[in-house]
Formats: structure tokens, C-alpha cells, sequence
């Protein structure tokens, strides 16, 4: 014997409510007939008035009626349960609650219904609540929600849009004031047309960007970053396009002999095959730092000449590195402006925590891996020579702390005073 079909039932549409409200307008509407129109049942069809039928006048009208007192209409009690075709409906009826059945707003109130009951979380209380004390805690050491949801992949799946939505609504007591880039932008200035660098055609943006997209791609991008105006001591910034990795390196002064110093310096502790291979192609500025390009690519190793291509970016045109500039924002969370931290206090080993923090962090662009994890899987020789070269640890995520107090813990242990 053939096992019975058994019948699925669908929400009713726009349309059905329509072809129900026209019904209720007649004389004698009919649950039966507007059933069997729609293939629906007459409980269904009575239900759906009973449920979705507002008030027609008065206080409160447009809203749901919810009861109806005992001294109320017969129609507003039984089906119809509503005054859609009653003839006293307009002028010669005594009665205080009228009741009507709008196509409209019953599709409004029924998707509103849908819509609260998908509302808040999809949790138990005790795993939203361990959720957000691990969100809280991230936050507070200056992650951001997408280095977040990576970071606790396993612990629970959340992407960093739920994360953002989350504090938004003042989970946990959070607010958007917690997160870093979550504020408005200055209007964003008509760019000035590019001008030539002073270096001359053969080192401009131009012919770079001539050169195949394979070498463009293994760019180092170079900077210079400052702290108070009355300081001596500022820092270059190496950025390197695959793998997001920023060295920082200690300048006594902003200029380019102590740049080409520190280029010096970094291509002695780390070979010339290792130099080349991570800085044998740079893109900078036009500051007065890097005016001497010859002293930048003369190599200080015995028997080369050079050790790497300088390019220049054209004037004001920082955004063609917007990698080295974007990656400095990162910077700024360690060593933020506006906070009167002096360069001139800046120690090498402070450095060394500076480059493990920035370079440790879970990056979205990466897939979640950090620049450190990112160049150790790409070519692990490579990463380990640089890392012993600048003192670059990689931290593990619990230990994470994008703020400037990573760097006062370890001044503290060290037997000096916090930078703020």
C-alpha cells in the first residue's frame, strides 16, 4: 500500500492576503470559498484574519488587535472578526472597537513577526556570554574583529561582520567607541596632478610601473616615520609587498646618510643573497632622506657594487606605496600620535617588540596568517635570517597586544621608564 504524501504547508503570500481581504469586503464573506480559491484550509484562512486584523479607528489604529472585550461586536468574536463588510461599518455603528483586515499591513505585521524572532542571538547564554569575554578582551588589547574571528576559528565560528553588529548593539556593555576604525572620514581632498620626480626618468613611478608585474610585486616599499617635532631620532619602515612583513629600523637622524647607514647595516647581518631577495627592489619618496639614491644602492659588502634598485614615487603621491602607508597605521597603534612619545627614548630593543607585535598579527588579506607566519611558509631560511637579523619574535595570539603598554611591559622589565 502506497504510504500517503503528506502535504506541505507554505506561509501565505502577498498575493493570498489580497485575494483575502477582497473576500472579507463582500456582504457574506465566506471561509470556505476563499479557502478553496487559495488550496488552503478554512481553519487557516480564519486564522490568518484573526491574527493580522488591526484597528480600524480610534486610538491605536494600525495596530494589532490582541483582544477584543466581551461587550464587542459579534462580527469582531466569530468569523469574519472583522468590520471589512459590515453595512454599519461607515456611519450608523455604536460600537467603540472596530476591527478591519488590510492586505498591507497584515504582510507588514507577519514579516515583522519573521523578523523579531530571528532578532538577538543564536546562542546559549553561557557560550554567548564566554564568546564575548573573548571578544572584549581582544579588543582591549587593540585587535580588530576580523583578526578576531581568526584568531578564535576554532573556539567559535563568527565572521567579523556578526562581530562588528555585535558591539554595535552594546553586547557585553561594548559600544563602537572600543574599535579603532569605526569613524567617519574626512571628505577625501581632489588629488594634485602628479609631477616628474627630481630623480630623473630612469628612477620614476613611471618606469617602475614599466617594469613586468612579477618584479613589481616583490617591492619593497621604504618610509620614513616621525615622533615629536623636537626629535632627532626617527624610524624607516621597510614594507615588503608578499608578505606584508615591516621592518623598523632606528635612525639617530632624518637623513640620508643615516638611511644609507641602516641599508648597510641590514645587508652586513643578512647576506647579499638574502638582502637582494627581500630588498633588491624599493619604492620611496621624495624625501630629503632618500635624495642620495646612489648611496642607497652602493652595496657595503666587498666586491658589489650594488645591491639593490631605487624607484621614486611622484611628488605628493604617497598612495602609489599605500602598502608602507597602510601598514603604518598598524605602527601607530604601538607608538600612537598625539600621546607625546618621544623617538628620542626609543632603544633598539623596543624595536624588536614594535616588529614581533605588528608582525605577528593575523592578517584578513593573508587568510589569517601573520606576515611573519606567511614569509616562514613561503621560505623559511629567508624568514629565520631575518628574523635573527632585527630581533623578531612571533607571538602567539594570546599574548597579542597592539597597544603602546606591550612595549612599557617589556621597557619595565628592562629597568625603564614607559614611554607614556
Amino acid at each position: 500500500m502506497a504510504e500517503k504524501k503528506q502535504k506541505r504547508y507554505f506561509r501565505i503570500t502577498k498575493s493570498e492576503r489580497a485575494s483575502v481581504e477582497r473576500e472579507l469586503n463582500k456582504r457574506k464573506p465566506s471561509a470556505r470559498g476563499a479557502a478553496r480559491d487559495l488550496g488552503r484550509s478554512p481553519a487557516s484562512i480564519s486564522d490568518e484574519v484573526k491574527r493580522n486584523r488591526t484597528i480600524a479607528k480610534g486610538p491605536g489604529k494600525g495596530e494589532r488587535v490582541d483582544q477584543v472585550p466581551e461587550d464587542a461586536c459579534a462580527r469582531l468574536q466569530a468569523w469574519p472578526w472583522t468590520c471589512n463588510g459590515c453595512q454599519h461599518r461607515r456611519y450608523s455603528c455604536g460600537k467603540a472597537l472596530r476591527c478591519e483586515y488590510s492586505a498591507a499591513r497584515a504582510q507588514a505585521l507577519a514579516d515583522n513577526l519573521l523578523s523579531e524572532a530571528r532578532r538577538g542571538v543564536n546562542a546559549k547564554e553561557y557560550d554567548f556570554e564566554r564568546t564575548m569575554t573573548l571578544i572584549r578582551s581582544d579588543v582591549a588589547r587593540g585587535l580588530s574583529p576580523a583578526q578576531i574571528a581568526y584568531g578564535h576559528a576554532e573556539e567559535f565560528k563568527v565572521h567579523p561582520t556578526t562581530i562588528y553588529r555585535w558591539i554595535a548593539n552594546g553586547y557585553a556593555g561594548m559600544s563602537n567607541a572600543e574599535l579603532r576604525r569605526k569613524v567617519g572620514y574626512r571628505p577625501r581632498r581632489k588629488s594634485a596632478e602628479a609631477k616628474p620626480t627630481s630623480h630623473g626618468p630612469g628612477r620614476s613611478y613611471e618606469t617602475f610601473s614599466a617594469l613586468p608585474e612579477e618584479e613589481r610585486a616583490q617591492t619593497c616599499e621604504m618610509d620614513c616615520v616621525i615622533g615629536l617635532s623636537s626629535d632627532a631620532q626617527c624610524m624607516l619602515t621597510l614594507y615588503l609587498r608578499p608578505c606584508k612583513i615591516q621592518a623598523c629600523l632606528l635612525l639617530p637622524e632624518k637623513s640620508s646618510s643615516a638611511v644609507a647607514a641602516a641599508l648597510d647595516m641590514l645587508e652586513t647581518a643578512l647576506g647579499k643573497e638574502t638582502f637582494r631577495r627581500l630588498f633588491g627592489l624599493i619604492l620611496t619618496d621624495n624625501g630629503a632622506e632618500f635624495s642620495d639614491a646612489d648611496a642607497l644602492e652602493r652595496s657595503a659588502l666587498p666586491g658589489r657594487r650594488t645591491r639593490c634598485r631605487v624607484y621614486y614615487c611622484d611628488v605628493r603621491q604617497s598612495q602609489q606605496k599605500g602598502g608602507c602607508e597602510r601598514n603604518h597605521v598598524e605602527l601607530r597603534k604601538l607608538l600612537p600620535k598625539n600621546r607625546g612619545i618621544s623617538f628620542n627614548n626609543l632603544k633598539s630593543q623596543d624595536m624588536a617588540v614594535l616588529m614581533s607585535q605588528l608582525n605577528s598579527e593575523p592578517r584578513p588579506s593573508l587568510m589569517g596568517l601573520s606576515p611573519l607566519a606567511m614569509l616562514r611558509a613561503a621560505d623559511p631560511v629567508t624568514a629565520e635570517g631575518l628574523a635573527d637579523a632585527l630581533g623578531i619574535e612571533e607571538i602567539p595570539y594570546e599574548r597579542l597586544n597592539l597597544k603602546v603598554s606591550a612595549i612599557n611591559q617589556d621597557r619595565e622589565a628592562r629597568g625603564l621608564p614607559p614611554l607614556i
